[in-house]
């Protein structure tokens, strides 16, 4: 018995389909594939923390945020669902893709943090619109921020501690990391120990 063949999708056809489906799904080279699912209660407290913050800065102003229910257009055959993403532009209320996304979230997990600090990384830079992207640390108080300046160019920094504020001066606010790491504690991370200091 033959395999159904698997039929490349644009976009629009891409999020027809979806639209009977169950589970959340990105459009990778063409071609659905299923979003992880099960994430870590504290992984889940993350993203919940990062989406009540984000949203009251964001009430009264041009911009709002998006869940993963939104997609970021990467190109016609790529299309990403990150934790959270700010957009600025006109809200559209029968469209899937975000109109003017300019800061993206990923809450990074043991099984993805590889791919989302390298290949999702680069798709993210592509989006000539994106102005922050943000990769969150789960198990620590860490983000990395990369930040395009005027110039188009890329810069990252790297901020740790729960008195580190994340700056979004283009967008009007700023987000200290206490606030998105509200309700959790962390684990100190194991002190190597060289042999000739046993």
């Amino acid at each position: 018995m033959g395999q159904k063949a698997v039929v490349s999708m644009t976009p629009d056809e891409f999020f027809a389909w979806q639209e009977q489906q169950d589970e959340l799904v990105e459009l990778v080279n063409g071609l659905p594939l299923q979003m992880m699912s099960g994430a870590r209660r504290r992984h889940d407290r993350i993203t919940m923390n990062l989406r009540m913050a984000v949203g009251n800065r964001l009430l009264g102003k041009s911009c709002s945020p998006s869940s993963q229910d939104v997609g970021i257009r990467i190109s016609d055959r790529q299309i990403r669902c990150p934790e959270l993403a700010i957009d600025c532009g006109p809200f559209i209320d029968d469209d899937y893709i975000a109109s003017d996304p300019r800061a993206v979230f990923e809450v990074l997990s043991a099984s993805t943090r590889i791919f989302d600090q390298t290949k999702k990384l680069e798709e993210y830079k592509s989006v000539a619109s994106l102005r922050h992207i943000l990769l969150i640390d789960a198990d620590s108080a860490e983000i990395i921020a990369y930040i395009r300046g005027e110039d188009g160019a890329w810069s990252s920094s790297t901020l740790a501690g729960l008195d580190a504020v994340v700056d979004f001066a283009d967008i009007g606010f700023s987000l200290p990391l206490a606030e998105i790491y509200r309700g959790l504690t962390f684990r100190p991370r194991p002190i190597l120990v060289m042999p000739d200091e046993l």
